[in-house]
């Protein structure tokens, strides 16, 4: 059964709190798909939950190295972007092996741009984030962010919790 909670956010540090009480609380298997326009605040939210997992790196978007793998947290916290790639590529990287744990520990997937995704897990939290401004700079303005989150499949978590 489909769970829905909304968050209205007064800054990109309430991005990066919800991730962090996710990554407290989430389990090792979880699959975290992060949708949103350019700057909505998903590497952002992914560097929360790595500090929810007590990992001490710093976490950056792997934009240009696809995946970023991190294991000194309590689980391991792997770390995807799509956002350069077509989906002939995305489906060559078989992300399942990271889901399933087929041939890594199981840990927390994180994806960005999941969108551009060509399957899915069967259980996922998919995550959009938004963001409008009223002027043309965000950081010189007021700008009302929000986060969505939609627990899919068997995702078990209580997201009024949050």
């Amino acid at each position: 059964m489909n769970k829905e909670v909304f968050f209205s956010l007064q800054n990109t540090v309430a991005t990066h709190n919800i991730g962090k009480s996710l990554g407290k609380i989430l389990p090792a298997g979880s699959v975290i798909l992060l949708e949103g326009n350019l700057g909505s605040g998903k590497t952002t939210f992914v560097q929360g939950l790595g500090a929810g997992l007590g990992i001490k790196e710093t976490i950056d978007s792997p934009t240009f190295t696809l995946i970023n793998e991190y294991f000194s947290g309590r689980i391991p916290l792997y770390h995807f972007d799509l956002y350069r790639l077509e989906s002939s590529e995305i489906e060559a990287l078989n992300l399942e092996i990271y889901w399933e744990a087929l041939e890594v520990p199981l840990g927390i997937v994180a994806i960005e741009w999941a969108e551009k995704l060509v399957y899915y897990p069967p259980n996922f939290l998919r995550v959009y984030l938004s963001f409008s401004n009223v002027g043309d700079i965000c950081e010189q303005t007021p700008c009302a962010r929000h986060a969505k989150l939609i627990s899919i499949g068997k995702f078990d978590l209580d997201l009024d919790k949050i």
